[in-house]
């Protein structure tokens, strides 16, 4: 992708603080700027010159760019004809019986479908992901092979950071080994895992093996937690310990899915929260419209970190990712019945990675110079309305490269 070290947007619309009746928000205000991009960085804010020889934004709302913190890009079925969830799978183990036949035939076109689906999530404005990719005796290394071919053929548009996920169990097939393997590789992030005690018949032994190796490899830790009850809430204990006991795991340990978060009391929510941001342990949600519906306000309320992803877009687990970051958003704000312009736009954050236009106060604290150019414009007047109206992104910016 061939870019100019320099260009800027004229008429870009931008926030640039709150309107009160009294205490409450009814208003966000905005402007028009000039926006100049060197190299990959925001060079310079400035006040609109609509005459200027520059890129027309024509009034169209800037926003940070989107992240989508949970997703398998490798084990996609997009770009394959449609198909729908069968209900003769309904356990984990069911799932991973089907992936063992079904895997070989997907990786034959892998690399390329991957490059479709990140096409795809990138025309609704998403710019970074977190990807899990399999790592179990079916897929060997080759699922990772395939996935870094096609980040490497999309590496000026989509940056990514990478799990090594045992999706068979690290125990329940012979997939140890080949962590151990994967966990040596610099282009690994985080070092996953799986329903410890339903897989693999035990939180300790799993998790032991994982947080060691995460541990030894200056890796983060990102695992895929369903179970609900007392294993699931035992595993969440377990890793806030042992992120208490090792510094290096702080701000670096996930607890994907974390549905035992969803079935607790109100005092027990509370109580967990204070624990996972004492231990700087984060939780990675897809917001979930579900019998399980997840505690986000509690964990945003005590500080705890919380990543938002699609994790299935079109695969054999779920098809109800629609791709799109802001829709995400969206439904947090339904779900939890944020309908007013300030938690309207507060939510954005969710599509965002806690990068908003203004602060909760309403100061302006994006786009400043020195900002990286990752940036979206979209068809909106501010972001509640972005947020409500899951508005249309008609441009998309990656570390300056314009995408489209």
């Amino acid at each position: 992708m061939s870019q100019p070290n320099t260009y800027s947007f004229k008429n870009v619309l931008l926030e640039t603080g709150f309107e009160y009746d009294q205490q409450e928000v009814i208003r966000t205000k905005t402007g028009l700027f000039c926006v100049e991009i060197e190299n990959n960085k925001i060079k310079s804010v400035t006040p609109n010159n609509p005459n200027a020889k520059t890129i027309d934004a024509k009034g169209r709302l800037m926003l940070p760019a989107f992240r989508d913190m949970h997703i398998h890009i490798d084990k996609t079925l997009f770009g394959l004809p449609w198909k729908a969830v069968s209900q003769k799978r309904r356990t984990v183990k069911d799932m991973i019986a089907y992936e063992q036949k079904i895997i070989p035939e997907l990786l034959k076109t892998s690399t390329a479908r991957a490059e479709q689906l990140i096409a795809f999530i990138q025309s609704y404005g998403t710019h970074y992901v977190r990807t899990h990719f399999n790592i179990d005796p079916t897929s060997g290394l080759t699922s990772l092979e395939h996935l870094e071919k096609a980040l490497e053929n999309k590496k000026d548009s989509l940056g990514a950071e990478l799990v090594a996920f045992p999706q068979h169990g690290v125990y329940y097939t012979q997939t140890a080994p080949l962590m151990k393997e994967a966990a040596k590789l610099k282009s690994v992030d985080f070092i996953g895992g799986l329903d410890p005690f339903n897989i693999d018949e035990s939180i300790e032994k799993q998790m032991d093996f994982i947080v060691q190796l995460a541990l030894d490899h200056h890796k983060g830790i990102d695992i895929h937690l369903h179970e609900t009850g007392e294993s699931g809430i035992k595993t969440i204990e377990f890793l806030i310990n042992k992120a208490l006991e090792n510094p290096e795991l702080q701000g670096k340990t996930f607890v994907s899915h974390a549905f035992a978060l969803g079935h607790l009391s109100p005092a027990e929510t509370e109580k967990i929260a204070e624990k996972l941001a004492a231990a700087r342990v984060g939780i990675a949600s897809s917001i979930p419209f579900r019998s399980t519906i997840m505690p986000i306000p509690a964990l945003l309320k005590y500080g705890v970190k919380v990543l938002v992803g699609n994790d299935n877009v079109q695969d054999h687990w779920g098809t109800f990712g629609s791709g799109n970051m802001l829709q995400k958003a969206n439904l947090a704000a339904e779900l939890y019945g944020y309908s007013t312009e300030y938690h309207l736009s507060r939510m954005l954050k969710l599509a965002t990675q806690d990068i908003v236009p203004l602060d909760d106060k309403g100061n302006q604290q994006w786009p400043k110079a020195g900002d990286t150019a990752n940036m979206v414009l979209v068809d909106a007047s501010c972001s509640a309305e972005a947020v409500s109206r899951v508005s249309p992104v008609q441009s998309l910016v990656h570390e300056g490269n314009i995408v489209f």
